[in-house]
C-alpha cells in the first residue's frame, strides 16, 4: 500500500508488520522531503513514526480520541489522516498547519502549540465520556520534555485519583525537549531507560497464583498484597513512582519496534483506570544527520537533504535580534556576576546557549516551566541577583499571574526579554507574540520597551539590567535586525520615558 492511499488511519488495521514498516519508511521519506524543501520541525516527527503507526493500529479512530502534546511531533499523524497530498504546503499561507488544529481535520482532536496540555485535555474528554455513559478510548501522547511542565504533573495528580476513569498516557521519551532535558524528572526517566525493558507482570503473576492448590480462580486480599509485593521485587525501580501516583505502568519499550509497540498497546488498552506506556525513542530517527545533532535538527529552515546543510541566503543578512541580545548580555555578565540568565527549555531559541557556554554558573534552565521561571526570578531579585528571564512573548502568557502577583505587586527588579514579539509567521496562531503590549501595559510597576533596531536593543539590555524601580520588559521580533552598526561594548542606558 502506498502512503498516498491512506485517507483514514483505520486503514492500518490488519496490515502485516512488513507492510507497516513500509508505511513507516514512506512517512519518513515524505517528512524529510517536505521539511528540506520548505522548513519546519524535523526531529520530533521522525522519532514517533513507529509509535504513531502502532498506536493507530490498535485504535478505532472513528470513535477513539488521541491528543498530541504540542503537535510538532504529529507530522506522521497528519500523513496518516488524509493530508498526504497537502503536506507539501506545510506552514505556508492557507497550507497545512505546523501544529494540530481542530478546524483543519476531524482527527485533530485537540490543538496545541504550547507544551504540557495533553493529559489535562485527554482527562477532560475521558471524564465527559464517562458522564455521558459512552465508551471510547482517550490517549494523550506527551514528550518527556513536556512532562517537566507543572500542568502535566497537575493532570497526572488528578488522573491518578480517578481509578475508574480509563485513560492512557503515552510517554514519548527521547531525553530531549528542544535541547537536552533538565531536572529530577528527566534524571529519573534516564534511570528507567537504563533498566531492563519490562512490562509489569501482574497478569502473569496472577495466572501463576491461580495454579496454586486450594486457591482456585480468585485471589484473596492477602494474596493480592503478596502479588503486588512480588511485582515490586521483580521490578524494583522501573515505574515505581508512576504506579505510586495511581497509574499502571508499561515499559520502557523500544519505540522503533512495531511488533513490541503493538503488543504493548493492546495489553495496555485492556487495563482499567489510568495507564502510562513509557516508550523510548530516538529524536530524528532514520536521518543520521538529525540523530547526531538533535538540537540543531529539532526544526530547520530549508536544507540540502544529502548534506544536511541549510540552503545559504543569496546575500548576507544582519545578525538576528536574539543573537545581539545574547552577545550583549554575555558581555555584561562577564563583568557582573550578579547577572543570571533564565530560560524555560529554550536555550537555543532565546540565544542563551551563548551565555551557557561562556558563563555556565550564570545560566539557569528550569525546563518547560514558565511559571516557575518567573517566580524563581522574583526570589533571586529579593536577594540582590539581577535575573534576566528570556522567554518568548507567546510563552510568557503562561506565567501571567506570577508577573502580577509575585513580581509587580512587590515591585521586584526582574528583567523580562520577550523574544518572538509580534508576528512570527509560519509557526501560526499558537506562537504569535501579539498580546504582550496589551497584557503588560495594564499592570502597575512594570516598564515596557521595544527597540527600533538592534543597536537600540543593545542599550535596552543595559537599561533593563540597571533598572531597580520594579520590573522591566523588552519585546523584540523574531528574525534579523535592520543592519545598523553595532558597538562591542560601552553601551549607555536609555532614560526611562
Amino acid at each position: 500500500m502506498h502512503l498516498s492511499e491512506i485517507t483514514h488511519p483505520n486503514q492500518l488495521h490488519g496490515l502485516s508488520i512488513r507492510q507497516l514498516e513500509d508505511i513507516a519508511r514512506q512517512i519518513r521519506e515524505r517528512h524529510l522531503e517536505t521539511v528540506a524543501n520548505s522548513g519546519g520541525h524535523l526531529g520530533p516527527g521522525l522519532g514517533v513514526v513507529e509509535l504513531t503507526i502502532a498506536l493507530y493500529q490498535t485504535l478505532d479512530l472513528d470513535r477513539d480520541k488521541v491528543i498530541w502534546d504540542v503537535g510538532h511531533q504529529a507530522y506522521p499523524h497528519k500523513l496518516l489522516t488524509g493530508r498526504y497530498k497537502d503536506f507539501g504546503t506545510l506552514r505556508q499561507k492557507k497550507g497545512a498547519a505546523g501544529y494540530l488544529k481542530i478546524s483543519e481535520n476531524k482527527f485533530d482532536h485537540f490543538g496545541a502549540g504550547h507544551a504540557s496540555t495533553s493529559i489535562s485535555a485527554a482527562l477532560g474528554m475521558a471524564m465527559a465520556r464517562d458522564a455521558r455513559g459512552e465508551d471510547f478510548k482517550c490517549v494523550a501522547i506527551i514528550g518527556d520534555g513536556a512532562l517537566t511542565g507543572g500542568m502535566a504533573l497537575e493532570a497526572i495528580n488528578h488522573a491518578g485519583h480517578l481509578p475508574n476513569t480509563n485513560l492512557m498516557v503515552v510517554l514519548n521519551d527521547n531525553e530531549m525537549s528542544i535541547s537536552p532535558n533538565v531536572g529530577a524528572i528527566s534524571r529519573y526517566l534516564n534511570k528507567v531507560r537504563l533498566s531492563d525493558p519490562v512490562q509489569f507482570l501482574s497478569d502473569n503473576l496472577e495466572e501463576q497464583f491461580k495454579q496454586l492448590p486450594f486457591l482456585g480462580e480468585s485471589l484473596t486480599p492477602e494474596m493480592e498484597r503478596v502479588k503486588e509485593g512480588m511485582k515490586r521485587l521483580a521490578v524494583p525501580k522501573v515505574g515505581a513512582v508512576i504506579e505510586e501516583l495511581g497509574f499502571k505502568y508499561f515499559g520502557p519499550i523500544d519505540g522503533h519496534n512495531l511488533e513490541e509497540l503493538i503488543s504493548t498497546f493492546r495489553q495496555a488498552h485492556k487495563v482499567p483506570g489510568p495507564v502510562l506506556v513509557h516508550v523510548a525513542t530516538v529524536k530524528g530517527k532514520g536521518y543520521a544527520i538529525a540523530e547526531k545533532d538533535q538540537v540543531g535538527y529539532h526544526a530547520q529552515s530549508p536544507f540540502n537533504l544529502a548534506t544536511g546543510k541549510a540552503i545559504p541566503a543569496t546575500k548576507p543578512k544582519p545578525p538576528k535580534y536574539c543573537k545581539v541580545f545574547a552577545d550583549t548580555l554575555t558581555t555584561l555578565a562577564e563583568n557582573d556576576s550578579k547577572i543570571v540568565g533564565i530560560t524555560a527549555a529554550m536555550a537555543t531559541g532565546t540565544g542563551l546557549d551563548i551565555l551557557q557556554r561562556k558563563l555556565p554558573k550564570q545560566y539557569i534552565d528550569v525546563g518547560i516551566a514558565e511559571q516557575h521561571a518567573v517566580t524563581l526570578a522574583a526570589g533571586m531579585a529579593c536577594e540582590g541577583i539581577k535575573p534576566v528571564a528570556a522567554i518568548y512573548s507567546t510563552f510568557l502568557q503562561r506565567a501571567y499571574d506570577q508577573i502580577i502577583h509575585d513580581i509587580c505587586i512587590q515591585k521586584l527588579p526582574v528583567f523580562f526579554c520577550l523574544d518572538r514579539a509580534g508576528i512570527v509567521g509560519a509557526d501560526g496562531p499558537t506562537h504569535q507574540g501579539m498580546y504582550d503590549i496589551a497584557y503588560l501595559r495594564c499592570i502597575p510597576n512594570i516598564v515596557v520597551m521595544a527597540p527600533k533596531d538592534e543597536a537600540e536593543l543593545q542599550r535596552m539590555v543595559v537599561t533593563g539590567i540597571n533598572y531597580n524601580d520594579g520590573a522591566i520588559a523588552m519585546r523584540y521580533p523574531r528574525g534579523n535586525g535592520v543592519g545598523v552598526p553595532l558597538m562591542e561594548e560601552g553601551w549607555e542606558a536609555i532614560e526611562i520615558g
